[in-house]
Protein backbone atom coordinates (compact mmCIF):
# COMPACT_ATOMS: atom_id res chain seq x y z
CA UNK A 1 0.00 0.00 0.00
CA UNK A 2 2.50 2.72 0.68
CA UNK A 3 4.61 1.73 -2.71
CA UNK A 4 0.80 2.74 -4.29
CA UNK A 5 0.84 5.85 -2.05
CA UNK A 6 4.01 7.19 -3.20
CA UNK A 7 3.29 7.05 -7.17
CA UNK A 8 -0.32 8.09 -6.96
CA UNK A 9 0.36 11.54 -5.02
CA UNK A 10 2.73 12.36 -7.54
CA UNK A 11 0.45 11.77 -10.48
CA UNK A 12 -2.16 13.35 -8.93
CA UNK A 13 -0.51 16.36 -8.12
CA UNK A 14 1.02 16.35 -11.79
CA UNK A 15 -2.43 15.71 -13.39
CA UNK A 16 -4.08 18.29 -11.47
CA UNK A 17 -1.24 21.19 -12.32
CA UNK A 18 -1.36 20.35 -15.70
CA UNK A 19 -4.54 19.96 -16.47
CA UNK A 20 -6.02 23.07 -17.73
CA UNK A 21 -9.55 23.39 -16.20
CA UNK A 22 -8.28 22.60 -12.44
CA UNK A 23 -4.76 24.71 -13.20
CA UNK A 24 -6.87 27.53 -13.85
CA UNK A 25 -6.35 30.51 -11.04
CA UNK A 26 -9.58 30.00 -8.87
CA UNK A 27 -11.72 33.02 -6.78
CA UNK A 28 -10.90 33.99 -3.73
CA UNK A 29 -12.19 33.35 -0.56
CA UNK A 30 -16.32 34.14 -0.74
CA UNK A 31 -16.93 35.86 2.32
CA UNK A 32 -14.47 34.73 4.54
CA UNK A 33 -15.33 30.91 3.42
CA UNK A 34 -12.38 28.65 3.37
CA UNK A 35 -13.02 27.06 0.16
CA UNK A 36 -11.58 23.29 -0.84
CA UNK A 37 -9.04 24.87 -3.67
CA UNK A 38 -7.35 27.07 -0.53
CA UNK A 39 -6.99 23.74 1.32
CA UNK A 40 -5.96 22.10 -1.53
CA UNK A 41 -3.05 24.80 -2.09
CA UNK A 42 -2.38 24.85 0.84
CA UNK A 43 -1.56 21.29 0.88
CA UNK A 44 0.73 21.50 -2.08
CA UNK A 45 2.91 24.30 -0.36
CA UNK A 46 3.04 21.75 2.24
CA UNK A 47 4.29 19.04 0.14
CA UNK A 48 7.06 21.32 -1.59
CA UNK A 49 8.39 22.17 1.94
CA UNK A 50 8.79 18.73 2.93
CA UNK A 51 10.28 18.06 -0.74
CA UNK A 52 12.62 21.21 -0.42
CA UNK A 53 14.00 19.47 3.00
CA UNK A 54 14.90 16.28 1.43
CA UNK A 55 17.42 17.93 -1.23
CA UNK A 56 20.70 17.04 -0.20
CA UNK A 57 22.13 19.45 -2.71
CA UNK A 58 20.28 22.45 -1.40
CA UNK A 59 22.09 21.71 1.89
CA UNK A 60 25.20 20.38 0.94
CA UNK A 61 27.77 20.19 4.14
CA UNK A 62 25.10 20.06 6.75
CA UNK A 63 22.75 17.19 7.91
CA UNK A 64 19.45 19.64 8.24
CA UNK A 65 17.22 17.27 9.43
CA UNK A 66 19.38 17.41 12.91
CA UNK A 67 19.38 21.10 13.16
CA UNK A 68 17.30 23.02 14.92
CA UNK A 69 13.89 24.89 14.03
CA UNK A 70 13.58 28.43 13.25
CA UNK A 71 9.45 29.61 13.68
CA UNK A 72 8.14 32.92 12.72
CA UNK A 73 7.57 34.48 16.49
CA UNK A 74 5.55 37.68 15.12
CA UNK A 75 2.26 36.33 14.56
CA UNK A 76 0.17 34.27 17.10
CA UNK A 77 -0.95 31.65 14.51
CA UNK A 78 -0.65 28.55 16.88
CA UNK A 79 -2.92 30.07 19.10
CA UNK A 80 -5.36 31.95 17.19
CA UNK A 81 -6.12 28.99 14.80
CA UNK A 82 -6.64 26.56 18.01
CA UNK A 83 -9.71 25.59 17.30
CA UNK A 84 -13.03 25.99 19.66
CA UNK A 85 -12.67 23.64 22.50
CA UNK A 86 -9.27 23.20 22.51
CA UNK A 87 -7.44 22.95 25.45
CA UNK A 88 -3.89 23.13 24.18
CA UNK A 89 -1.11 24.85 26.39
CA UNK A 90 -3.30 24.53 29.44
CA UNK A 91 -5.36 27.08 27.83
CA UNK A 92 -9.44 25.96 27.03
CA UNK A 93 -10.28 27.82 24.14
CA UNK A 94 -13.94 28.41 23.82
CA UNK A 95 -13.76 30.39 20.47
CA UNK A 96 -13.23 30.47 17.69
CA UNK A 97 -12.17 34.02 15.67
CA UNK A 98 -11.75 32.72 11.64
CA UNK A 99 -10.76 36.38 10.50
CA UNK A 100 -8.35 36.48 13.22
CA UNK A 101 -6.65 32.98 11.70
CA UNK A 102 -6.93 34.12 8.51
CA UNK A 103 -4.86 37.32 9.43
CA UNK A 104 -2.12 35.61 10.79
CA UNK A 105 -2.11 33.16 8.43
CA UNK A 106 -1.34 36.19 5.67
CA UNK A 107 1.45 37.63 7.67
CA UNK A 108 3.08 33.69 8.11
CA UNK A 109 3.07 33.26 4.59
CA UNK A 110 4.45 36.59 4.24
CA UNK A 111 7.16 36.17 6.25
CA UNK A 112 8.31 33.02 4.40
CA UNK A 113 7.53 34.71 1.17
CA UNK A 114 9.71 37.55 1.85
CA UNK A 115 11.96 35.29 3.41
CA UNK A 116 12.34 32.85 0.66
CA UNK A 117 12.23 35.09 -2.69
CA UNK A 118 15.64 37.29 -1.26
CA UNK A 119 17.14 33.67 -1.36
CA UNK A 120 19.70 32.75 -4.05
CA UNK A 121 18.60 30.20 -5.62
CA UNK A 122 20.81 29.10 -8.98
CA UNK A 123 19.52 25.57 -9.44
CA UNK A 124 15.98 26.37 -8.88
CA UNK A 125 15.63 23.56 -5.65
CA UNK A 126 13.37 26.19 -3.65
CA UNK A 127 11.72 27.24 -6.95
CA UNK A 128 8.51 25.10 -6.66
CA UNK A 129 8.13 26.12 -3.15
CA UNK A 130 8.19 29.36 -3.69
CA UNK A 131 5.94 28.75 -7.10
CA UNK A 132 3.43 27.31 -4.54
CA UNK A 133 3.61 30.01 -2.31
CA UNK A 134 2.92 32.88 -4.20
CA UNK A 135 -0.17 30.92 -6.12
CA UNK A 136 -1.63 30.44 -2.78
CA UNK A 137 -0.96 33.89 -1.78
CA UNK A 138 -2.46 35.72 -5.05
CA UNK A 139 -5.25 33.79 -5.31
CA UNK A 140 -6.10 33.82 -1.26
CA UNK A 141 -4.33 36.44 0.25
CA UNK A 142 -3.48 38.84 -1.90
CA UNK A 143 -2.89 41.99 0.46
CA UNK A 144 -0.17 40.00 1.97
CA UNK A 145 1.99 39.61 -1.17
CA UNK A 146 4.74 41.73 -1.05
CA UNK A 147 5.08 44.42 -3.86
CA UNK A 148 9.05 44.51 -3.18
CA UNK A 149 11.65 42.90 -2.05
CA UNK A 150 15.12 43.02 -0.25
CA UNK A 151 17.17 41.57 -2.34
CA UNK A 152 19.45 38.64 -0.54
CA UNK A 153 22.81 40.58 -0.83
CA UNK A 154 20.73 43.50 0.57
CA UNK A 155 19.76 40.99 3.94
CA UNK A 156 22.53 39.53 4.82
CA UNK A 157 26.00 40.92 3.44
CA UNK A 158 28.21 39.31 5.87
CA UNK A 159 26.95 35.87 6.35
CA UNK A 160 29.18 32.77 4.99
CA UNK A 161 27.57 30.60 2.31
CA UNK A 162 27.32 27.89 5.20
CA UNK A 163 25.91 30.63 7.34
CA UNK A 164 23.16 30.77 4.74
CA UNK A 165 22.70 27.43 3.96
CA UNK A 166 21.88 26.67 7.86
CA UNK A 167 19.67 29.38 7.63
CA UNK A 168 17.73 28.21 5.29
CA UNK A 169 17.55 24.63 6.37
CA UNK A 170 16.04 26.02 10.18
CA UNK A 171 13.56 28.27 8.55
CA UNK A 172 12.46 25.75 5.97
CA UNK A 173 12.29 23.91 8.93
CA UNK A 174 9.88 26.42 10.68
CA UNK A 175 7.79 27.14 8.02
CA UNK A 176 6.58 23.20 7.49
CA UNK A 177 5.78 23.09 10.48
CA UNK A 178 3.65 26.69 10.05
CA UNK A 179 2.72 24.98 6.89
CA UNK A 180 1.17 21.71 9.28
CA UNK A 181 -0.51 24.28 11.23
CA UNK A 182 -2.24 26.23 8.89
CA UNK A 183 -3.22 23.28 7.16
CA UNK A 184 -4.94 21.84 10.01
CA UNK A 185 -6.41 25.20 10.35
CA UNK A 186 -7.96 25.89 6.99
CA UNK A 187 -9.18 22.43 7.01
CA UNK A 188 -11.42 23.25 10.20
CA UNK A 189 -12.51 25.89 8.66
CA UNK A 190 -13.18 24.35 5.63
CA UNK A 191 -15.25 21.53 7.89
CA UNK A 192 -17.67 23.91 9.32
CA UNK A 193 -16.57 22.29 12.64
CA UNK A 194 -16.15 25.92 14.14
CA UNK A 195 -19.59 27.11 13.47
CA UNK A 196 -20.82 24.39 15.55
Amino acid sequence: MPLFQLYVTPALLLLVLTCPQVSQSVPLMVKGMVTDSLVFSAQILLHNITDALTKDELFSGINCSQEMVKLNNETDTPSVCAPKGSKCSGINKTEFDQDLCLENIGKDLHHYFTFLAAQSDPDKLIDPTLSSLRELMQNFFPKHLPSDLVSEEDASENSSSFDKKLNLCKVLKGFRLRSITINRALSYMNSGEQTK
